[in-house]
Formats: structure tokens, C-alpha cells, sequence
């Protein structure tokens, strides 16, 4: 499993809409083959602050999809509602094992 944790800043008077284009992306993101779990993730204390936890298979998974449609237009439409630039980690799973991950058992 590789997985990714993107940190992301949204301007505060465009949260609805970034969760709106962010659940779409979500939605469709857990469809695809390479995607174990696609986490949406908001802060309490800081309500403009999302992570994104994206749990893949394999580490050639995240380039697939970056190429999907629905990715391409999630990026374009939440851009310009990013207060900073998103900034992503790069983790190796430890625990759960594999099929501990995966969204259909949840």
C-alpha cells in the first residue's frame, strides 16, 4: 500500500464549494481499481484546513489517477479556491494489512 496525505488550505469563503468539487473527486476516486480508500478530512479547529488521505495499491497508482477526468477537473476547479499551495506526504503502510484497507468493507 502506498499512501498520500495531501494538506490543503481553502480560502474560507469557498469551503462549500471545495467540499462540494472535493466529494465528487472522492466519490469517483474510490471507483477506480488503484484506490484502496479516499479520505476526506476537515480540521476542528481550523475549519479552512482538509487533508486528503489516499490509500493506493501500488506506488504507479497515484499517477493513474492524476490522468483520470475526474481528478483533472477537481484540481482545476479547487486551484484557485486554495488559500496556499496543497502540499502531500508520501507514507508506507504499516498497520492495517492490506484488506484491512480496502473501502468495500467499510
Amino acid at each position: 500500500m502506498y499512501i498520500v496525505q495531501v494538506d490543503i488550505h481553502v480560502k474560507p469563503e469557498l469551503i462549500g464549494k471545495f467540499i462540494d468539487a472535493t466529494l465528487e473527486n472522492a466519490r469517483n476516486s474510490v471507483q477506480e481499481a488503484g484506490i484502496a480508500r479516499f479520505d476526506v478530512i476537515r480540521d476542528l479547529e481550523n475549519p479552512t484546513h482538509f487533508i486528503l488521505v489516499e490509500v493506493y495499491r501500488t506506488t504507479a497508482d497515484p499517477g493513474k489517477h492524476k490522468l483520470t477526468d475526474h481528478y483533472m477537473v477537481w484540481r482545476q476547479t479547487v486551484e484557485p479556491m486554495m488559500a496556499a499551495p496543497r502540499m502531500s506526504t508520501k507514507f508506507a503502510n504499516v498497520f492495517p494489512d492490506e484488506d484491512g484497507w480496502d473501502v468495500n468493507e467499510i
